[in-house]
């Protein structure tokens, strides 16, 4: 393992047009689970100028069944849409949340699918689709992230709550950052690099016609203050190099500037690059698929290993078939710091979590309306509150000691 390296990370705002397309299919979860606990959801979303569109496959009560809308219910998609947007802060000509072409092909969940993944007899709910899942945790930040990501979350969540409060006035909703740092001896020490890209009002600008040096230099003190509040004391220095709307001008954004699709910003969903991902994206999900659900109970499971002291870096992956409700195997690395063998925490993790498709829901409270938090600034990281991020407790630490001093 490499304990002296340069290691980046990026993040996007509410405002970048993937992220409005996560977003939106969250808030399609929400509203059906809100109706129906069992409800099925995988609803994709596309965002481009003024233009909003939805597919997919859905199930529920209140919702669609037997072939059927219920009474009211595509009313109350397109308001929870619009509402969306409204709340990330699209108002502009080329993309306006009132204004927008709205577009619903949602439609039946195939009944195949629904016989392999339904719970009945003596048969447990199996797996809503195959695939791989990882879970990473790391002592680098108070939430067990890698810090990288975490900076470059934080730099965006500032920015996006002065914009809401007026503080920034200046600032539109589109935005990225990156963040790159120095570690030495496996531990972050320094910023080389900062990079913010954020959309903006005309003329805070530094080219184009309508720059105005003034406007500009207002823009990037602010953006300035941010990277300070934002990283710890002495990471930035006169070597660190900063990049603030290094193209000049950033006024065109959001779904007008670029589309934007569902599920294609995984990475910064998750460990921004530190850890492996697996094969589908989270957004638009029921949390009968695996691809959301196993996902977060594998970053449940590392994070405890890491707060349980038992390693600094924890890398978990699970694996399912469709309809099948076990696990096909667990995987754990320690990456050579952990003061436990691997093969005993494949053992032991199990018996805390019962890893099947309802055993993760249960044990996560994950059948509720909880999605729409996540679809920004990362699913990894957050402060669990109530039944929010209920994967970022760390309350299995003192259980799994014990059960592998055993």
């Amino acid at each position: 393992m490499r304990s002296n390296f340069l290691f980046t990370s990026e993040s996007v705002s509410e405002g970048h047009p993937d992220k409005v397309a996560d977003q939106i299919s969250d808030s399609i979860v929400d509203l059906f689970l809100s109706k129906d606990p069992e409800a099925r959801v995988a609803c994709e979303t596309l965002t481009t100028t003024n233009m909003v569109v939805l597919a997919g496959e859905i199930r529920g009560r209140g919702v669609y069944e037997n072939d059927e809308w219920a009474p009211g219910i595509l009313d109350e998609i397109e308001a929870t849409v619009r509402a969306t947007v409204k709340r990330i802060g699209y108002e502009q000509s080329g993309f306006h949340w009132e204004t927008f072409d709205f577009s619903n092909n949602l439609h039946g969940q195939s009944a195949h699918i629904a016989q392999g993944v339904d719970e009945s007899g003596n048969k447990d709910e199996g797996a809503g689709d195959q695939g791989i899942m990882f879970g990473y945790a790391t002592d680098e930040t108070p939430g067990l992230m890698p810090a990288t990501l975490y900076y470059s979350h934080k730099i965006l969540e500032r920015m996006a709550a002065d914009r809401h409060s007026g503080v920034a006035p200046f600032l539109e909703p589109d935005a990225k950052s990156q963040v790159t740092l120095r570690y030495e001896d496996g531990v972050p020490v320094a910023a080389t690099a900062l990079v913010v890209s954020t959309q903006h009002k005309p003329g805070f600008c530094e080219k184009g016609d309508n720059a105005d040096a003034a406007k500009y230099a207002e823009l990037h003190a602010y953006v300035m203050g941010v990277f300070r509040d934002v990283l710890p004391d002495g990471f930035i220095s006169d070597d660190t190099k900063i990049y603030i709307n290094p193209t000049g001008t950033f006024e065109i954004g959001g779904p007008d500037g670029d589309a934007g699709l569902t599920g294609r910003k995984i990475i910064v969903d998750t460990y921004g690059g530190a850890a492996p991902h697996g094969g589908g994206a989270f957004s638009g999900k029921d949390p009968t698929k695996v691809d959301r659900s196993a996902a977060y109970v594998a970053r449940y499971l590392a994070k405890n290993v890491v707060a349980a002291g038992l390693a600094k870096r924890c890398t978990i992956q699970l694996s399912y078939a469709i309809g099948i409700a076990e696990p096909l195997s667990v995987y754990v690395d320690l990456h050579g710091t952990g003061t436990v063998d691997e093969a005993k925490l494949e053992e032991a993790l199990p018996k805390l979590v019962r890893l099947t498709p309802k055993g993760i829901r249960e044990h996560l409270k994950l059948n509720a309306p909880i999605y729409i938090k996540t679809a920004a600034y990362g699913h990894f990281g957050r402060e669990p509150e109530g039944n929010l991020f209920t994967w970022e407790k760390t309350d299995l630490a003192d259980m799994l000691k014990a059960e592998v001093a055993g």
